[in-house]
């Protein structure tokens, strides 16, 4: 049982996120440090992961439950103005980083499957990027 809520989940969720991130780039072999900052925009922004939501909800890659918590997420109240996108985008990015702090606390095999959903998409988006590359 779970005892956060929503927004505590997102808290968390958006750190473990990028982090997971983090991880992968440096197990890529990216250590220059402005490289790690460019190439951790390609997953840690509110267009990307509203991107995600679309394309896990799009392809039943959800099971019920994450369904619900990503409709619960977009619904949420904002407490501050996002600065870099619109609030529908920023609602979707929030139902991201609930679903993947539910998931860090929940079924940790369960967020790896959908990290590596979000890797197998975004490679698709960026397939040119050297951290695609073998």
């Amino acid at each position: 049982m779970i005892n956060y809520n929503l927004y505590q989940l997102s808290f968390i969720g958006d750190a473990v996120f990028e982090l997971l991130v983090r991880e992968f780039l440096l197990k890529k072999g990216v250590v220059k440090l402005n490289d790690l900052q460019t190439k951790t925009l390609l997953f840690v922004t509110a267009k990307k992961q509203a991107e995600f939501v679309n394309y896990l909800t799009q392809n039943n890659h959800l099971t019920v439950k994450e369904m619900d918590l990503i409709r619960r997420g977009r619904n949420i109240k904002t407490h501050k103005s996002p600065k870099n996108c619109d609030i529908i985008t920023y609602k979707y990015a929030t139902a991201f980083e609930i679903l993947i702090g539910y998931l860090y606390y929940d079924n940790k095999e369960r967020l790896d499957e959908i990290f590596n959903l979000v890797l197998d998409y975004n490679k698709g988006c960026n397939k040119d990027d050297s951290i695609w590359k073998e």
